[in-house]
């Protein structure tokens, strides 16, 4: 029973561990307030296994957008929210 418990465990960590967002870098091209949608030109997103491109996403939060303007450089973080490729945090880069 303990190996089990074990064997679980970390099973449950190593998924926790290959599920946690990598930072990527973009652009922003657009901004949609109205739907909390967000255009980005952006590199690869490690975490979705995709490769640079330019896409439209989904925000957690809409006050995401009131400090953003098209042409921001930007770092962020997307996954998966409900079946929506989503950012989920964003800041401005340098």
């Amino acid at each position: 029973m303990r190996k089990l418990i074990i064997a679980v465990a970390a099973a449950a960590f190593s998924t926790a561990v290959s599920a946690q967002t990598v930072p990527s870098n973009g652009q922003v091209t657009k901004i949609d307030a109205a739907q909390n949608k967000l255009t980005l030109k952006h590199g690869p997103i490690k975490n979705l296994d995709m490769d640079g491109m330019t896409m439209v996403f989904s925000v957690a939060d809409p006050a995401m957008l009131k400090t953003l303007k098209v042409g921001d450089k930007v770092k962020f973080d997307a996954d998966r929210v409900n079946g929506r490729l989503t950012v989920t945090k964003i800041e401005k880069s340098k």
